[in-house]
């Protein structure tokens, strides 16, 4: 396909873009437009952001988009690769879109295992509440807000010898640029015992990696040269390369505390097992999660609307953080299960300033106890019937901003 070119220009500089669409087993191809908004950063690593309008994390979509393109990104993967498979998701952005591939990918692979990265400190069941026995790595992500990242191993004997034996390794992210995450996790695995991987498929909605290229060398081959004994591979639905310039003396930014891999002091509840530690099945307490909400909405629409239809016009269903699957579950289900207009987003702690892609923010205190503040993009609550907020804690360590709305049914993690 030719290459295209576009300019975008933001307040602390200038985004050069050289991209080329793919088309995908017969369907069109994913335009940049499809795919990305542009907005910048508050942090002093990297001033911009590729704001995703297909994830459903700062921008609200419609779950079957978003499934379309779980799908869609799922099918570039081979079939007969070396089993076992570890398809493994990055924190927090891609862990909807690592379980969702992950998904998809078992109508083929039927054993692969998902494992997600996370910034939340996780406790086994067994294990005293300090006991980090069940970490199996960490690794860095370099650019990002909030760089430290946890991986953790399997209570379940069975499942940690999986981990342990796994050959191809699936690594899920929203966008990849210069290749040194996947390094960095590849490198953390092999370290603590997936001393068996043969192949690396980089899996990402938009690769940028392109502007790793130097005279002949091919990205490919740049990274896989740091990855020593193993097959790499990249897999994508547009790829290109990005060149920033610095506008001329950009305004200082001071980035909030975000950096934590803290529990928090909210316990969190029993929500299934999503990927924060190995699993073959991301949809393990969706039913008794959904079977929670209904009885939570049954009770919400008797105090707040008794006369008006079962189900409003206007439903968003916002995530919250890294707990996102099942909250895309609920509004898939929604989707499917209503006439209503459903979209689904996410709160977050990745602070982006106003401008582009983004036209709203909402701030308020995280409800993990972290003592952080939070944000949700692109939500005017007004503009909604109803909003069924997510959250992996109790309803009542919510922040109040979203409490005293009458418009918003806030679902907790214990159930």
């Amino acid at each position: 396909m030719p290459k295209q070119r576009t300019t975008i220009e933001l307040p602390r500089g200038i985004l050069d873009l050289t991209y080329q669409t793919n088309s995908h087993n017969g369907h069109a191809a994913y335009q940049l437009n499809d795919l990305l908004g542009f907005a910048q950063r508050i942090n002093p690593k990297r001033a911009f952001l590729f704001v995703s309008k297909v994830l459903g994390r700062h921008i609200p979509v419609a779950p079957s988009t978003m499934r379309t393109a779980f799908t869609d990104l799922a099918a570039l993967i081979p079939s007969h690769l070396p089993e076992p498979i570890l398809v493994i998701g990055m924190a927090e952005t891609a862990v909807g879109l690592s379980a969702g591939v992950h998904q998809a990918l078992q109508t083929r692979y039927p054993n692969a295992l998902l494992l997600n990265s996370t910034r939340h400190a996780q406790h086994s069941a067994d294990a005293a509440p300090n006991d980090s026995a069940c970490l199996l790595t960490t690794f860095s992500e370099d650019h990002s807000h909030a760089s430290q990242h946890l991986i953790y191993q399997s209570a379940e004997q069975a499942t940690q010898a999986q981990l342990l034996a796994s050959k191809t390794l699936i690594m899920v992210d929203d966008e990849a640029s210069t290749g040194n995450t996947c390094v960095n996790v590849v490198t953390a695995l092999r370290q603590a015992g997936l001393s068996q991987l043969e192949q690396v498929h980089l899996t990402t909605l938009v690769d940028w990696s392109l502007n790793q290229q130097q005279d002949t060398t091919d990205t490919a081959d740049a990274i896989s040269s740091r990855l020593p004994d193993i097959d790499f591979y990249r897999h994508h639905l547009l790829s290109g390369a990005w060149t920033w310039t610095d506008a001329p003396n950009p305004e200082p930014i001071t980035m909030p505390a975000v950096d934590t891999t803290e529990a928090g002091s909210q316990p969190l509840g029993d929500t299934g097992n999503w990927g924060r530690f190995p699993t073959l099945d991301s949809t393990e307490g969706f039913d008794r999660y959904l079977a929670h909400f209904q009885t939570v909405f049954t009770r919400f629409r008797e105090q707040v609307s008794p006369s008006l239809p079962q189900w409003p016009a206007r439903i968003l269903v916002l995530g919250s953080n890294e707990f996102v699957w099942l909250p895309f579950l609920l509004a898939e289900w929604l989707e499917s299960q209503t006439q209503a207009t459903v979209k689904f987003g996410a709160l977050t702690r990745s602070p982006i300033a106003l401008g582009g892609a983004i036209g709203t923010m909402l701030s308020f205190r995280d409800h993990y106890g972290l003592g952080m503040t939070n944000f949700v993009y692109n939500v005017e609550p007004k503009a909604w019937d109803l909003i069924v907020l997510c959250v992996e804690t109790a309803a009542d360590s919510v922040d109040e901003m979203w409490q005293d709305l009458d418009n918003v049914l806030i679902v907790g993690g214990k159930i």
